[in-house]
């Protein structure tokens, strides 16, 4: 029965590799599959406890160890569920006010997906009020044409890098730009949008590289792009949602570090996961697509959509604005540490982009430059 010993000495070693401060895929890749080492931890628990055996001095620190190793991994994904503290409020029926309401859609189609019929019934059924889609070049775009119509402010950047976004809006769309913050390969957009109320929303649609060995060998330019975007927002005074493909689950640290730089909130916080990869492996999945917004805003619905091709499911988050929500909601503790946390990760970005001959010229990240 060693094989319980290993599997909890590996339970163990990977929920602690991840709190190394190194950024390289292979550390940071451990921040992913939370869910997954809880349950072989607490697998590797329950047959140790059953286990027919005498105990020795080295069971004992492995039991104690996968203690620890279970605790922590606890603590990183218990708020995701209905027993935490809801950090976004639920709009009340009698509070609904379909005027100061925005509908999302966010979807990864995954290029060489050729369903692309799934995705556009998917549009059809929820006539979300924006969608943003990622991952899409030429051909999504002309694919995608037939919804044209219903979304007269669009905004297309077809790539064939796996990068390409299209924005779809039936709201109003004003002051857009399409920004390469540090690549040239990278694109994100930036605009506002203005609902049936006349209310405006600061939007920013993202999709950073992730660490991975085919894609980028460690996680720093992915962390500054979304601290980046996070500190330009924590001084606005207005209404505003992020949202794409961050390639980060929501309980890394970038992405608690981003929320409390930014004072963002999550609406999963309190009720749910909201597992969006992979699509194909139900034991392997996580949440990678995000839709993080101002504390002026609530939740109406929030679900996951059906499969439609794509290595990602599809994300449908409504919400609502309104001052009586910004009065009862808080953003997160920021901390000087934070601050100087972000900056510096910001400026490890910004010199490996360079290190790379990436030519970071965008406005947004010449502040940072030292």
């Amino acid at each position: 029965m060693v094989w319980i010993e290993i599997l909890a000495v590996v339970v163990i070693w990977l929920s602690f590799w991840s709190l190394i401060p190194r950024d390289e895929w292979w550390f940071r890749g451990a921040d992913f599959p939370r869910l997954q080492i809880l349950v072989l931890g607490i697998i590797a628990f329950i047959l140790l406890l059953g286990w027919d055996s005498p105990w020795d001095i080295w069971r004992e620190i492995i039991f104690i160890g996968l203690i620890a190793a279970l605790a922590y991994q606890l603590k990183m994904v218990l708020p995701y569920t209905f027993i935490w503290k809801k950090q976004v409020k639920q709009v009340r029926k009698e509070q609904l006010d379909a005027s100061k309401q925005i509908s999302i859609l966010v979807s990864n189609v995954l290029t060489p997906n050729k369903k692309y019929d799934a995705l556009i019934a998917q549009i059809k059924e929820y006539q979300p009020d924006v969608v943003l889609t990622l991952e899409t070049d030429d051909v999504w775009q002309k694919q995608l044409e037939v919804i044209e119509p219903d979304y007269p402010y669009r905004v297309p950047v077809p790539l064939d890098n796996l990068y390409g976004m299209h924005l779809y809006s039936r709201l109003k769309l004003s002051e857009t730009e399409v920004k390469f913050i540090l690549s040239d390969e990278i694109p994100s957009i930036h605009t506002t949008v203005t609902l049936d109320s006349g209310n405006q929303v600061q939007l920013y649609c993202l999709h950073p590289k992730p660490p991975s060995p085919t894609e980028a060998k460690d996680s720093k330019l992915r962390d500054a792009e979304l601290l980046i975007v996070g500190d330009q927002i924590k001084d606005l005074d207005e209404s505003c949602i992020v949202m794409g493909d961050l390639n980060d689950v929501a309980w890394s640290r970038t992405t608690r570090l981003f929320q409390r730089i930014s004072g963002l909130l999550d609406p999963r916080v309190g009720r749910r996961y909201v597992n969006t990869f992979h699509a194909d492996y139900p034991l392997l999945r996580w949440s990678l697509d995000h839709i993080f917004h101002s504390t002026d805003f609530a939740l109406v619905e929030m679900k996951r959509l059906e499969h439609m091709g794509s290595d990602h499911f599809p994300i449908y988050v409504v919400l609502q604005t309104g001052r009586i929500f910004e009065q009862v909601q808080q953003e997160l503790e920021q901390t000087a540490e934070d601050e100087e946390k972000a900056q510096e990760a910001i400026q490890e970005g910004i010199e490996k982009a360079e290190k790379e001959e990436k030519i970071v010229t965008d406005a947004i990240a010449q502040d940072y430059k030292s």
